[in-house]
C-alpha cells in the first residue's frame, strides 16, 4: 500500500541515556502506527529495524534525544537527534562490527557495531550529521 495523506501523521518520543527499561518502546509504537495505516509488512519491518537501532544508539551513547516521525505522501520520514558525544569518524562508524559502546553495554548484549549499518540498509534515504561534542542527527526515509 502507498499511503498518501494531505496532512502528515506525526509523532515523537523522548529518549534518555541508559534507559534500557524503555528501550524499544518508540520503535514498537511507530510500528503499531504503521500497521494501523495498513502499510506493507516489509516497510513496517524496515522502519522498525531502523528506528530501533537509532533508538538504541541514543540510549547507549547520548545524554538525551528525540525520535520524530512523519508519514506523508507515500513515505515515512524519521529524524533522530541526540545530545551526545558526536561521531569522530563516520566512515569508521559505518563499518559493520565497529563499536564505540562501553564494555558494560556490550556485556548486556548491545553495542555490536551494527546500528548505523543496519539503519542504512533498511532506509531508502539516509543522512547523518554529527558534531563532535554536541550530538548527532539521523534522517531516515522509507518509501511506503
Amino acid at each position: 500500500m502507498t499511503t498518501k495523506t494531505s496532512k502528515p501523521i506525526e509523532g515523537s518520543f523522548q529518549l534518555f541515556e541508559g534507559d534500557f527499561t524503555n528501550a524499544g518502546k518508540a520503535s514498537t509504537e511507530l510500528r503499531n502506527v504503521l500497521k494501523g495505516l495498513a502499510v506493507a509488512d516489509d516497510a513496517v519491518r524496515r522502519a522498525g529495524v531502523a528506528a530501533f537501532e537509532a533508538e538504541m544508539n541514543v540510549i547507549i551513547h547520548g545524554v538525551a534525544g528525540t525520535l520524530h516521525y512523519a508519514v506523508s505522501d507515500g513515505e515515512l520520514n524519521i529524524t533522530i537527534t541526540d545530545m551526545g558525544p558526536g561521531i569522530k569518524d563516520i566512515n569508521l562508524a559505518m563499518q559493520e562490527g565497529y563499536s564505540t559502546a562501553p564494555a558494560w553495554v556490550r556485556e548486556l548484549g548491545w553495542g555490536a557495531g551494527m546500528g548505523l549499518p543496519n539503519i542504512q540498509k533498511n532506509s531508502d534515504k539516509f543522512k547523518i550529521d554529527t558534531v563532535v561534542g554536541e550530538g548527532t542527527t539521523l534522517q531516515i526515509t522509507i518509501f511506503i
